[in-house]
């Protein structure tokens, strides 16, 4: 056998695909035959009747030279003496349908990431690595093709597989990047549009396949390939946005959140009764959401999942827009529409857990890989998902970069990320022995609360003005406040508290309220401790939880609607951003159903109607008195009136302004019963003017009010010197300003 030939056992490698370092027998090398010294070109090819090496002299003279099929599965091999160094050349075959085709060598191309990539993400550093790692298309050495990359540390093999090669994972075997733990392989010929996945050949023994845990784009189920796809291309008009948000401090910014589940908002009746794409929503949402004054649109996850049912929250495409509702250029069209129309685009983020999809995340590499290996860490119970590890670099890089791909990628303003309590605790949702203490004998996730200080401060330093917001429900110290004071470094914190005790007050029947005054009046104990957003999200309004306008302590609609309404005021006269989901602004009446619509219909009846109006009006309010986004955190601005007459369920508050001009007073009745001459103290003299009145007939009410507003009069009352007398409409939160 001539010198340059492998072995049997090195063929064998090859051809079984068990090779780990596949350029280093395929391709052109150097190689002796005799005393002839030349190069030797080996090529594993799928379908080839013959093989021949086509390049160039050192006068740029064309050379071919035939390879040797050796093996029927495809193996060639060949030797030449024309060229004595290796250089470009391209591969000529013979298909059996006579179809001809000559194309740059996969193998003779050298790495396409650096010493200096793989360092930073071994050591969790690169905050970009999805950039790197993935399917990316390239021109090297003015060849176009597209650069795998992926992190599978345990694989004995990993191969690309894909339309191109009939994902036969013999034919494009990766190159193994040493101890880094990463796969990569440049294919030439190949683009925007190419489906694939990894054929894994596991620790375990196991040949799994894979979609790319950094893929931007993919097949919808049961296929969930990945696509390669250009997310760098669309041309963006919102720079002014860009720079008007970089320049917001949102403590003092009206901030009120439309929450939208995109599947379920608005469905095309006559087309199937599909949900609105992209390209829709970016107008017909917009449309709505500006109308109805909210600030901030916030998506449930819109990360690529498969299955509807989780709502998004088993995510299986970190990087993806799901395709649902069109490309990821769609996607980025919607959210530079939503901003040209002045509004914020926030999603769901679930960096606390991963569904235990085969083609995903799970035992990605035959090992343990993205998630905990003992199940008293590595699994959720409850959900039954996975928890990643996050005590891993690779893995903390990862979750990092799938952050701040949202930002770079699709421009959005703002994280809401999920479950951030199950993060926390070693224990969440798990009884004695079984969950595993910390290195301290403690139940703080000490690794999982530094990722989420170092991801939040990551998003500031990136991208100024963007914001972060926790759905965190225990009493965990410092959620919304800085990293440098030793917080987790979010903006804001659902103030779940809050939620349950007024949802528990406004389902009483009113004939009982009086004994639950305090649920009212309890949360302005802990109101500044955290900088809290007022939250009724769509985990209440499901499950048999009821809807909102259902959960109201009354039998009739109307008199639902009322105490609806009265709690709608109530919720934006309390400091605090706000968030409202999907059909809670006009009081659906069933529960949400995510593969069903919205009860449009319902917006015939002034029910119904009325609460939207009012939220429209509470929102614009909201937005146009500085003195209530501008004091949501301030202590010193927030005064009872009188928090204690339960008796009569009245509740009176002032939301105080800098100067005395400005200050809003609130008046909350919360019984059916007309109170004519009640009376309430007043911090200073004037006119107050009547701003929103739940009970005006536009929002359905009876419209008994106070004429528009009332003077003070010079009558001490609640420990004031002046006072008004007011008539407190039945069910109903009056919002009075100083004029």
């Amino acid at each position: 056998m001539a010198e340059y030939s492998l072995s049997t056992a090195q063929r064998s490698r090859i051809i079984q695909a068990k090779e780990r370092e596949p350029h280093a027998s395929l391709g052109m090398h150097s190689a002796k035959s005799g005393a002839k010294k030349g190069v030797v070109v080996r090529a594993y090819l799928q379908n080839a009747d013959n093989c021949q090496v086509v390049t160039a002299n050192s006068k740029g003279e064309e050379i071919r030279f035939p390879l040797k099929k050796i093996d029927d599965s495809g193996f060639f091999e060949g030797f030449s003496d024309a060229i004595t160094s290796t250089q470009s050349y391209r591969l000529r075959t013979n298909l059996p349908n006579g179809e001809i085709r000559q194309f740059f060598d996969p193998y003779s191309f050298l790495p396409t990431l650096s010493e200096q990539d793989l360092y930073l993400f071994n050591q969790g550093n690169e905050h970009f690595i999805y950039n790197k790692l993935g399917a990316h298309e390239k021109i090297i050495d003015g060849t176009p093709g597209v650069a795998f990359a992926v992190w599978a540390p345990s694989a004995k093999r990993v191969s690309v597989v894909g339309d191109f090669n009939q994902w036969d994972g013999r034919y494009h075997p990766m190159r193994s990047l040493g101890s880094s733990g990463v796969w990569e392989l440049f294919i030439p010929g190949l683009g925007d549009g190419t489906t694939y996945k990894f054929e894994v050949h596991g620790a375990d023994g196991s040949l799994r396949l894979k979609s790319d845990p950094y893929g931007t784009r993919f097949e919808a189920p049961p296929h969930n390939a990945s696509i390669v796809c250009r997310v760098n291309q669309y041309q963006w008009n919102d720079q002014e946005w860009i720079q008007n948000r970089s320049n917001k401090n949102w403590k003092k910014e009206p901030i009120s959140i439309y929450e939208v589940h995109p599947e379920s908002w608005k469905r095309v009746e006559t087309d199937g009764n599909r949900p609105l794409t992209y390209r829709e929503m970016a107008h017909e949402l917009a449309d709505y959401v500006s109308e109805q004054g909210f600030t901030h649109v916030e998506f449930l996850p819109l990360a690529e999942h498969p299955f509807s049912g989780s709502w998004g929250y088993q995510v299986t495409g970190f990087f993806a827009p799901t395709h649902r509702f069109g490309s990821p250029e769609d996607f980025q069209y919607l959210v530079d529409t939503f901003h040209q129309r002045g509004i914020g685009v926030i999603i769901d983020w679930v960096p606390g857990h991963f569904p235990k999809d085969s083609f995903a995340l799970a035992e990605f590499d035959g090992s343990h890989l993205y998630e905990h290996a003992d199940p008293r860490q590595g699994e959720h119970r409850d959900w039954g998902t996975l928890i990643f590890n996050y005590g891993r670099h690779e893995v903390r890089a990862f979750l990092i970069a799938s952050a701040l791909s949202w930002f770079e990628r699709f421009h959005i303003d703002g994280l809401r990320v999920d479950a951030v309590a199950s993060m926390l605790y070693l224990d969440y949702s798990r009884e004695e022995g079984e969950w595993i203490p910390n290195q301290y004998g403690g139940r703080e996730n000490i690794e999982a609360i530094e990722f989420l200080r170092n991801v939040n401060d990551l998003v500031h330093n990136y991208y100024p003005g963007a914001i972060t917001i926790a759905e965190e429900s225990t009493a965990f110290g410092g959620v919304s406040h800085p990293t440098k004071e030793h917080g987790l470094g979010f903006d804001f914190k659902w103030n779940m508290g809050w939620m349950h005790d007024t949802l528990s007050y406004f389902s009483n029947d009113p004939i009982h309220r009086k004994w639950h005054q305090n649920e009212l009046t309890f949360g302005m104990l802990y109101n500044f401790s955290e900088h809290f957003v007022l939250t009724f999200s769509h985990d209440e309004v499901v499950h048999g939880k009821a809807s909102m306008l259902m959960k109201m302590g009354m039998w009739h609609i109307p008199e639902k609607a009322a105490n609806l309404r009265a709690l709608y005021a109530l919720m934006w006269a309390w400091p605090g951003k706000k968030t409202l989901f999907m059909g809670c602004e006009f009081g659906q009446a069933s529960e949400w159903k995510y593969d069903g619509s919205l009860d449009w219909h319902l917006l015939q009846y002034i029910d119904h109607y009325g609460v939207k109006d009012l939220v429209r009006d509470l929102n614009f309010l909201y937005q146009n008195e500085p003195v209530l986004p501008d004091t949501d955190h301030r202590p010193e601005c927030f005064q009872w009136i009188n928090c204690d007459d339960s008796e009569n369920s009245v509740l009176s508050f002032v939301r105080l302004s800098d100067n005395e001009k400005g200050t809003f007073l609130i008046v909350g009745n919360f019984t059916p019963v007309e109170r004519k001459g009640y009376r309430v103290g007043a911090p200073y003299p004037g006119f107050w003017r009547e701003c929103i009145n739940t009970n005006a007939a536009e929002y359905g009410g009876s419209g008994e009010g106070n004429n528009g507003g009332t003077p003070t009069e010079p009558t001490p009352w609640d420990g004031r010197p002046h006072s008004l007398q007011l008539t407190l409409p039945p069910l109903s939160v009056t919002i009075f300003q100083l004029q």
